[in-house]
Formats: C-alpha cells, structure tokens, sequence
C-alpha cells in the first residue's frame, strides 16, 4: 500500500510482465483482455506509488511509440515473483487443499 492506493499486487505485476514481453501498454493491455484505459490507470498507479517509474513510455520512431519497463520496474518485477514463489513454498499443503477444492471447469454446474 501506498496511502490509499496499491502499489503493487497480482494484476500490476502481470502487466509489467505483459509491457515487458510486448514493448507497448496497449499490447500488453490486450495479451491480458484489459482495456487500454485500465492498464494506463494501473501503470500511472504504479509509478505514482513509487520513489522511481516502473514503466516508461518511449517516443515513437518508425513503428510507433511504445513502453519498457525502467530498471527499478525490472527490479520490482524480479523482487515480487521471488516473494511469490517463496509464499507458495510457505503454503504448500494448504494451497494442495485450497486447489483440490476448486472445480475443474470454472463457470460449470458441479
């Protein structure tokens, strides 16, 4: 958290992903089955929340413009899949339970 907004979570780390892989938000946006508008609003919340941009936006040549993420959102990126492969690992045999419970096609009567 960041006031009252988040910084950082699931969703804001697979768009950093996506921007990473795509070279463009609204690739990125796309590859997710975002909007444009609600990965700009993602992105412009995540580099409000930190001290240095995650994503920039790069001035358009011969094919256009697009987005890379900077260092610190490399970084950020790397950082929060480490946390996440870690929690996993902490959770194990409760996430087992969690994932024999679900159904095998979501949206199905069971």
């Amino acid at each position: 958290m960041a006031g009252k907004d988040i910084a950082l979570g699931p969703g804001k780390v697979d768009l950093l992903e996506a921007i990473e892989h795509t070279g463009s938000i609204s690739a990125g946006a796309r590859a997710l089955g975002l909007s444009y508008r609600r990965a700009w609003d993602l992105m412009d919340t995540m580099n409000q929340c930190f001290k240095q941009p995650l994503v920039q936006r790069v001035k358009g040549g011969k094919g256009g413009g697009g987005a890379q993420l900077t260092a610190a959102g490399q970084g950020m990126l790397k950082l929060y899949r480490t946390m996440e492969t870690k929690a996993l690992k902490a959770i194990g045999p409760e996430w087992k339970t969690v994932q024999k419970s679900l159904k095998k096609n979501p949206g199905k009567p069971a």
